[in-house]
């Protein structure tokens, strides 16, 4: 059977080729380190062939009148009367453009990982948890069936906690893998709410089907916003937006490559695919749009102002995340599927090659600390060169790819929240500094040895992805030009700011947000660089919301004294605890007790004298014939 001209085998094949090299890379690989060393060639070819077969399923489904196909698959649960569940392929232009960032990150990440990783202990099963996650994750984005989308929403948190925690000899990285498991499961629990009250009131969870019901207005309002949300709460907890965003910083105790992957293009994307995804359900409740809207924006600038106090280079880059999900966030409740997306394909490429980068710079100089750095542009001319594309696409520099998503972003904010506008400006003008502030610390200034750690440029394996993400970083943007990428979601340019390639320039609002992001650059070379104004005295004029940064404004540990310990340890658990002990453990223990005592008597009938068998069986009959007698008479 053909789908838009491709063998439904090879669709299939999509998210299988990975899930099968992690069963390859478990069960056959690993236990054998000697056979360790072909994990990475393995993995490496397995997402190949999802990349390529994307590539092709992208171009054919862009091609197909309407733009979308299911295919189906096998029923997972058919009750007669009852449910019906089945895992089938939901094919569209949100799934073909999702499966390309989520397949070309991996690769090239993985392509950097035989480097970083090659004399880790762990090099085979690192492999193997890779394979899963991306397999995951590719599941999650062709389900066709909400209920399939929760099972491998579980699956990527899962694959995260063994991601995070891969190296849980660290007592750090095992407190991260933890706290990232259970504040994601918080989330998760809104999102199976939002999955019960959709099939209480409509007897399915197909996602078609769903949309369909939302824009006919089949489905009640307050049960569509109550749905909504419960679903959104799924996506707080996986994106890191307020207030379940604590998780997400401390993620960064695992490997670079894994941190970009999770940062880039997998686990904080799904948050925001879900939303794309249910956009109909969103789009038939208003109040829920909103707080959508809401919550990406206070998200966005909360997360930008605690980057600009962080010295370790990745923390900056997770706090720049989450405000970045924030925009995208923003994008979606304000503009539609597509300017959220179009921001998150952007920010993939430009945002796993920081991380990747960042991973090069700890390779030369053995730290993330920006204090301990300085005049690396020497020593590490190849890094430096892929990190400004990256750098100067996240502040929103024309023409780099992310001033192209970010200005679509605000235009849309501008039209539809304009009281959120200002939170968006906002955050254009702290990530253009915080992110200068990496490049001019790092990369500026005087060379500095590293406790003696000699500096050198990392080797090919980890430049060459690298350089690959900064032509993306660079052009991603591009793909938009004349609005090519609205089209393909909306079939025809409603609200794009382009006026032809160099056009864009003479729109009003591009002039002001460039400046604005033009404005934190020159804001970061003033102190750093010329220092008019000394960063030491400017930490202790504002020592009072320094400190509240630092603290990150105090929430995780509001979270881990107050809520965790007192509340949870303290209070709820006790009571859990007393009546596992004096109710469940008690229960177990009588009918134990009940059970022994009765074998104990039943076996002391066990004589083993044929006579006494025979006289039992005897008296049974008679018992049962009176029996049938009396209910006869």
């Amino acid at each position: 059977m053909n789908i838009a001209g491709i063998p439904s085998g090879l669709i299939w094949l999509i998210w299988l080729a990975p899930l099968a090299a992690f069963v390859l890379l478990a069960l056959i690989i690993r236990p054998f380190p000697r056979r360790g060393e072909p994990a990475g060639y393995i993995s490496i070819g397995a997402i190949s062939i999802s990349l390529i077969l994307s590539i092709w399923l992208a171009i054919n489904i862009w091609q197909t009148p309407g733009h979308q196909i299911v295919l189906e698959g096998w029923k997972w649960l058919d009750i007669s009367g009852g449910p019906s569940i089945s895992f089938g392929l939901l094919l569209d232009p949100l799934s073909s453009v999702m499966l390309i960032v989520v397949c070309a990150i991996s690769l090239l990440v993985q392509i950097y990982s035989r480097a970083y990783m090659r004399r880790d202990h762990g090099y085979s099963r690192y492999y193997a948890f890779i394979s899963a996650f991306t397999a995951s994750m590719l599941g999650l984005l062709v389900a066709s069936d909400l209920l399939m989308m929760f099972f491998f929403w579980e699956l990527v948190g899962l694959c995260s906690y063994l991601l995070i925690g891969f190296w849980f000899h660290r007592p750090a990285a095992a407190a991260a893998a933890k706290k990232a498991f259970l504040v994601t499961r918080i989330g998760d629990v809104g999102f199976l709410a939002g999955i019960l009250v959709l099939y209480a009131n409509t007897g399915t969870l197909d996602i078609l089907a769903l949309g369909d019901l939302a824009a006919t207005g089949a489905i009640a309002g307050g049960v569509m916003t109550l749905a909504s949300l419960g679903l959104f709460m799924g996506a707080i907890g996986k994106s890191g937006q307020f207030p379940l965003h604590v998780w997400l910083p401390d993620a960064m105790e695992g490997p670079t490559p894994v941190s970009a992957l999770i940062h880039a293009a997998t686990m904080v994307a799904a948050g925001v695919f879900l939303v794309a995804r249910m956009y109909l359900l969103f789009e038939a409740a208003p109040g829920a749009l909103t707080v959508v809207a809401v919550t990406g924006a206070f998200t966005a600038v909360f997360a930008a102002t605690m980057g600009l106090v962080m010295n370790d280079i990745k923390r900056v880059l997770a706090y720049s995340t989450i405000s970045q999900l924030g925009m995208m966030f923003l994008g979606l409740a304000t503009g539609g599927v597509w300017i959220g997306i179009f921001y998150l394909f952007n920010h993939a490429f430009f945002k796993a090659l920081l991380f990747l980068a960042a991973g090069s710079v700890n390779h030369a100089a053995g730290s993330f600390d920006v204090k301990l750095m300085g005049g690396l542009r020497k020593k590490l001319p190849w890094t430096y060169a892929c990190f400004i594309p990256a750098a100067l696409s996240l502040a929103g520099i024309w023409p780099m790819a992310g001033f192209f998503s970010k200005e679509e972003t605000l235009a849309a904010v501008l039209d539809k929240q304009p009281l959120l506008f200002v939170a968006a400006l906002a955050t254009s003008f702290l990530t253009a500094f915080y992110i200068f502030r990496v490049v001019f610390l790092v990369f500026a200034g005087q060379p500095r040895e590293q406790n003696g750690h000699k500096q050198h440029e990392s080797p090919r394996h980890m430049l060459i992805p690298m350089a690959i993400l900064a032509v993306a970083a660079a052009g991603s943007g591009w793909i938009n030009a004349n609005g090519g990428f609205e089209r393909l979601f909306n079939g025809s340019e409603t609200h794009g700011v382009w006026s032809g390639i160099f056009g864009i320039l003479a729109h009003p609002l591009a002039m002001v947000s460039l400046a604005v992001a033009l404005l934190g650059i020159f804001a970061a070379y003033a102190l750093y660089i010329k220092v008019w104004l000394s960063p030491r005295d400017v930490k202790w004029f504002f020592r009072s919301p320094y400190a509240i940064l630092t603290r990150k404004y105090g929430i995780d540990d509001f979270y881990e004294k107050y809520l965790a310990r007192a509340l949870l340890q303290n209070g709820v658990f006790r009571i859990f605890e007393w009546f596992d002990y004096n109710v469940i453990d008690r229960a177990g223990t009588a009918v134990k007790s009940f059970v022994t005592g009765a074998s104990q008597r039943v076996r002391k009938l066990q004589t083993g004298q044929l006579q006494m068998y025979g006289l039992a069986l005897i008296i049974g009959a008679l018992l049962i014939a009176l029996v049938l007698l009396t209910v006869r008479g």
